[in-house]
């Protein structure tokens, strides 16, 4: 059970990581450090809003497997 929840930790933890370099906002280095322009508002549409919906559904699952471990050990 250990073994299976352990793969199921790093799956996720894959799939979290891989979902979140996937949200290209467009914005360059210059945006981090308060250069780009904040003044408009975007909504996400279509396969960007199912990537979003599905990285917190990764996110939760995460958490979720994380604590199971917490418990188990």
């Amino acid at each position: 059970m250990d073994l299976f929840l352990f793969i199921a930790l790093l799956v996720t933890a894959a799939g979290l990581i891989a979902s979140i370099l996937m949200q290209s906002r467009g914005s360059g280095l210059g945006a981090t450090f308060g250069g780009g322009d904040t003044s408009s508002f975007r909504t996400r549409r279509g396969v960007e809003q199912r990537l979003y919906q599905f990285t917190i559904v990764l996110a939760v699952l995460f958490v979720t497997v994380a604590m199971l471990i917490f418990i188990a050990e």
